[in-house]
């Protein structure tokens, strides 16, 4: 297998590229369409072909027409994207490989989280002051829900990787975010609802 991880430092979007090398097939998280070419060298560095794009989120009308004509480069990559809903299917398979499609809405109204072996990707659901596109949620309850009954019942060594990473790490544990994460950590439901409405998520990933 192999597995890279972009930053990209103005904007702190993480992005991911996991494959499955004898198979030659990759799929790329939250990729831009700034780093088209260097996610074209890295996949025929392997001989890669890219099996699916994956978004955990978007922000259409906060894009600006740069932006925009960045995704539509995407398209390039000639794979399917899956972004917004569940697929039918909610297992993906690439190579002998599959990823899990989980709906996590509450940072933007359709948030997607992808599950691969013992990593959950997911975006801005745990970090959502380091998106600069969305730094308060969009549904707190529903992020609320999707936090506490997706992410934190996953077991405790899963390894949780973010769509951003400004002010701290890009990957923790779900032990970690259970214990110490500032609003979600050891908080009830109204406590939370209560702190969100007069303050910016703080980032979790420390």
């Amino acid at each position: 297998m192999y597995f890279r991880m972009l930053h990209d430092e103005a904007s702190g979007a993480m992005s991911y590229l996991l494959a499955d090398l004898a198979a030659g097939e990759a799929v790329l998280v939250d990729p831009r369409g700034t780093d088209l070419p260097v996610l074209r060298a890295m996949l025929a560095e392997h001989r890669l072909a890219t099996r699916w794009v994956l978004r955990t989120h978007e922000h259409d009308r906060c894009l600006a027409p740069d932006e925009r004509r960045a995704l539509a480069a995407l398209q390039q990559l000639d794979a399917p994207l899956v972004v917004h809903a569940v697929p039918a299917d909610p297992l993906l398979p690439f190579g002998d490989e599959f990823i899990r499609v989980l709906a996590t809405p509450g940072h933007t109204p359709h948030c997607l989280s992808f599950r691969w072996r013992d990593r959950l990707f997911c975006g801005g659901l745990l970090a959502g002051d380091a998106c600069p596109h969305q730094p308060r949620p969009a549904l707190p309850q529903a992020l609320w829900d999707s936090v506490t009954e997706q992410i934190f019942p996953l077991p405790g060594e899963t390894l949780l990787f973010s769509g951003h990473a400004r002010h701290g790490r890009a990957a923790s544990t779900v032990f970690e975010q259970r214990r110490w994460h500032p609003w979600f950590g050891g908080a009830a439901r109204d406590e939370f609802l209560a702190r969100v409405a007069t303050g910016p998520i703080a980032n979790g990933v420390h």
